[in-house]
């Protein structure tokens, strides 16, 4: 993979080609595979995203501390009883991220894009816009292939790890593999897919993460859930559009150091932030069989 956003946008116009292309390309080459066999992954990957986002909207699991159960059902629910003030489409594209952080709390089976804990993301992305629009497989695909070519400059100038980068670089990064992978699914131009990338992670530029109890459950699924909402209307902003001032990689490297300045608390320590609340210690000592501290 080319190193800069704007190498790929180059190469891209050079060879008449699409963030997808480059990516399967590179992927084919690198991993000595086939065509089809890589193909043949990400339709395996498609179908356990689907699964995933779907598996929750009509039943619920119950967790040990019940801080997200239900939430995908009940969602789901209201956008079909009621007209939501986002509408029916926003909230049930965060039902399935809901859906998604469900299952992985449930020991479920999932998509880790890029993370677990942002899991919930990606697949509510890209299934919500093929139900939407009537997208075939191949569409499906070729988004699947951007959000890649993304993820690699995102690793290469900054971090997936909320340890290391609070949630910025968890559901922030998720994000922003999904509106890149929007905007292309959607007929976009390798520009506007970097644009909606770059417009994603500013949006959540500083992000901490603070799970409760060190679970990845609470406040992970509200995140996933704006997460998606987050890539959706950066996608709507890059193909209106509007751009990013600042490139690509150059956010990349920001949210990497912006992730470097956030107190240790806030990097998914489980210590601070939600995590430190007195509910939150509450239940962190109750998963921990500890004593109340005096």
């Amino acid at each position: 993979m080319l190193n800069t956003a704007k190498e790929v946008i180059e190469y891209c116009k050079e060879n008449k080609c699409h963030i997808y292309d480059l990516v399967l390309e590179e992927e084919v080459k690198n991993n000595r595979i086939s065509k089809e066999t890589m193909i043949d992954s990400l339709k395996k990957i498609l179908e356990v995203m689907e699964s995933s986002s779907h598996n929750t909207l009509n039943k619920s699991y119950e967790t040990r501390f019940k801080m997200i159960d239900g939430f995908a059902k009940d969602f789901y629910a209201y956008q079909k009883e009621k007209e939501p003030l986002v509408g029916k489409f926003l909230v049930k594209a965060m039902a399935m991220a809901f859906s998604t952080s469900e299952t992985n709390a449930n020991m479920g089976k999932i998509a880790a894009a890029p993370t677990a804990g942002s899991a919930g993301i990606m697949p509510a992305a890209l299934i919500s816009l093929r139900e939407k629009y009537n997208l075939d497989e191949e569409v499906l695909i070729k988004g699947l292939l951007t959000s890649i070519g993304i993820g690699q400059i995102i690793g290469k100038y900054a971090t997936f790890a909320g340890a290391e980068g609070g949630c910025q670089a968890e559901c922030g990064s998720a994000s922003a593999m999904a509106a890149a992978a929007c905007v292309e699914m959607l007929g976009g131009s390798p520009q506007e897919a970097f644009d909606a990338a770059s417009i994603t992670l500013i949006n959540v530029m500083g992000l901490a993460c603070d799970p409760i109890a060190g679970l990845v459950e609470y406040p992970c699924t509200f995140r996933n859930a704006s997460g998606v909402i987050n890539a959706l209307i950066s996608c709507d902003m890059a193909l209106a559009g509007i751009k990013s001032l600042v490139p690509f990689d150059e956010v990349c490297l920001a949210m990497g150091e912006v992730g470097r300045l956030l107190d240790n608390s806030i990097r998914e320590t489980g210590l601070g932030g939600l995590a430190g609340t007195k509910t939150g210690c509450k239940i962190r000592r109750e998963f921990l069989n500890l004593k109340e501290e005096k």
